[in-house]
């Protein structure tokens, strides 16, 4: 049984034990001071904050009873917390969050019970261990874990490796693999918990990084710096696609990665529970990526929206179900490959569609610049879309139009400008109509007003319909006032 001294030998017990366990001296002074405390607080019937200090270089300690400075609002326990007036009549410097101390005396080691005090040491080293190991761990940036499963716990898989356990849960791994004890695995380091208990390494086997460290693994032409794994993207154990680029002319980056005879591919295949892996060739072209991305499936025209950040995929209708794919996977991972919003439609859709935005602002020429239905086919089939440019566009180009002449130009210049200086003083008319309306409201003020007319919250009933969340979205606001303000235009609900 482990026998503890007090002052100078405590010294010579910290020492042997920091070496024996290889962690840091202050460690095992921090535990040492954790079982002091812990036995000193049975004296107290009531809960208290008990510290205990030893001195590094003598071995001699203290024993101090604690009280945390709070105000009137939170004061909330005696035991453990005093009020800042009581505070300031013992120290008046004292501040709020500080901590009067009042000494005690000290127990002697021996009354501690030595297994007890064992145990408190023992269980801080063995954290300090697993938090030495786990940080060397990390230090090596090894983000492909392979390891044995230990145990399965409640579906969850324990994995081991080196003398590091980590945490593969069930809803991380492949569908429908299982696993058994003693099975090899490989995974990705998803992150670490930290909790009371220490820190926890939990695992993944369904993350797209998995997926890329896996062909770095097998394609050495990666490490290499000859290729690039541009993004990946998955439905595990289903389907994935990886999008690769060369950064040498003489490299074919999909063979490379296929490997001979399908080798590497299929050995990354077999790790991933037979995974169907799709490489395409990546392009600097986004439009060019994702008609990449939808191979097999043949794509007749493209459409890019980049305000949208999405694209209109047409296809022929044969070409219609392998383009979308079994329940949408296809087009979701060449979407998520990309990071563009994929639509895809058939060519009759796609005319039916441009027919619908022809006409959407065919119309609106024809109202807002006052022509007839020739002059406003002319503006959209030469590619204007809003009134912002027709007034703005250069005059040089509008004159490139052959069947305008500049008088033609400059009036329909003149009619954009001032519909659009029309519809904002109509629109700055209701936003100062609604900040009239919003500040009738209880704590409602004109800055807050105005943020939410401009956003087109322009009545109480307005901002009524809204939750707290998209109050603080619109206006910053802390979440205590946004459900003050929303209780407040909610009132005529319930009276």
């Amino acid at each position: 049984m482990l026998e503890i001294v007090m002052n100078r030998e405590v010294l010579l017990l910290v020492d042997a034990l920091a070496r024996e366990k290889n962690v840091d001296k202050e460690i095992v002074f921090g535990a040492l001071e954790s079982a002091l405390a812990s036995a000193t607080k049975k004296r107290f019937a009531e809960e208290a904050d008990v510290r205990v200090s030893i001195d590094r270089d003598t071995g001699e300690y203290e024993s101090f009873r604690c009280w945390e400075v709070m105000d009137d609002e939170t004061f909330e326990t005696p035991e453990l917390h005093i009020k800042l007036g009581e505070a300031q009549k013992r120290n008046p410097e004292i501040q709020l969050g500080e901590f009067v101390q009042e000494p005690l005396e000290s127990i002697d080691f021996g009354r501690i019970g030595a297994q007890a005090a064992k145990q408190v040491i023992f269980q801080k080293i063995r954290d300090a261990e697993r938090e030495q190991i786990l940080n060397d761990f990390m230090e090596r940036k090894e983000h492909l874990v392979s390891g044995t499963v230990k145990r399965i716990e409640r579906g969850n898989a324990i994995i081991e490796f080196g003398k590091i356990e980590a945490l593969l849960p069930r809803d991380q791994m492949i569908p429908k693999e299982n696993m058994r004890v003693g099975d090899r695995v490989r995974a990705h380091l998803l992150r670490v918990d930290r909790s009371l208990r220490g820190p926890q390494i939990i695992l993944s086997r369904i993350t797209p990084e998995f997926l890329v460290k896996l062909f770095e693994l097998e394609v050495p032409e990666i490490e290499e710096g000859l290729l690039e794994i541009v993004s990946a993207a998955r439905d595990p154990g289903a389907r994935a696609k990886i999008a690769v680029r060369s950064h040498d002319a003489r490299t074919d980056p999909i063979g490379t990665c296929v490997g001979m005879r399908g080798s590497r591919v299929q050995a990354v295949t077999n790790e991933l529970a037979g995974e169907r892996i799709d490489i395409i060739l990546w392009s600097e072209d986004p439009a060019t990526s994702v008609i990449n991305a939808l191979a097999p499936a043949d794509v007749t025209s493209i459409v890019v929206d980049e305000e949208k950040h999405s694209m209109d995929v047409v296809v022929e209708e044969e070409n219609l179900a392998q383009a979308i794919g079994r329940n949408g996977q296809n087009v979701r991972l060449a979407s998520e490959l990309t990071g563009w919003e994929i639509n895809i439609m058939t060519v009759e859709e796609s005319s039916q569609k441009n027919e619908q935005e022809f006409s959407k602002v065919r119309d609106l020429f024809i109202s807002k610049l006052d022509v007839d239905e020739e002059v406003a086919d002319i503006l959209v089939q030469e590619g204007f879309a809003t009134l912002e440019e027709v007034a703005y566009v250069p005059l040089e180009e509008m004159l490139e139009i052959e069947l305008f002449d500049e008088a033609t130009v400059n009036e329909l210049r003149s009619r954009a400008r001032n519909a659009l200086l029309t519809a904002a003083i109509a629109n700055e008319e209701e936003v100062e109509h609604g900040i009239e309306d919003l500040l009738r409201l209880e704590g409602m003020d004109e800055g807050t007003a105005r943020t939410l007319a401009g956003k087109g919250v322009c009545t109480q009933d307005q901002l009524a319909d809204l939750d707290a969340d998209e109050l603080i979205g619109l206006t910053g606001m802390d979440g205590e006032r946004a459900n003050q303000l929303i209780m407040a235009a909610r009132a005529p609900w319930f009276a």
